[in-house]
């Protein structure tokens, strides 16, 4: 979903409308702060998930391995 120049002015006069101009740019640091511990939250989690994969052998290679023993 792509904004344009005109929605984008009418978010922001909604914003003034609601929270008024004192408190709009706590606001905006609020929310991209939110964001940006969401993505870091995001990477942390597939990081995980590919260290997991990594040290997890297939069932093949682990049945080939215990035949040896």
């Amino acid at each position: 979903m792509h904004f344009g120049v005109p929605e984008l002015v009418l978010i922001l006069i909604i914003g003034l409308v609601v929270f008024g101009p004192g408190k709009l740019p706590g606001v905006g640091k609020a929310l991209g702060q939110s964001i940006r511990e969401f993505k870091s939250a995001n990477k942390d989690d597939d990081k995980k998930d590919n260290m997991v994969n990594v040290t997890e052998q297939p069932k093949e290679l682990a049945d080939k391995t215990a035949d040896k023993k």
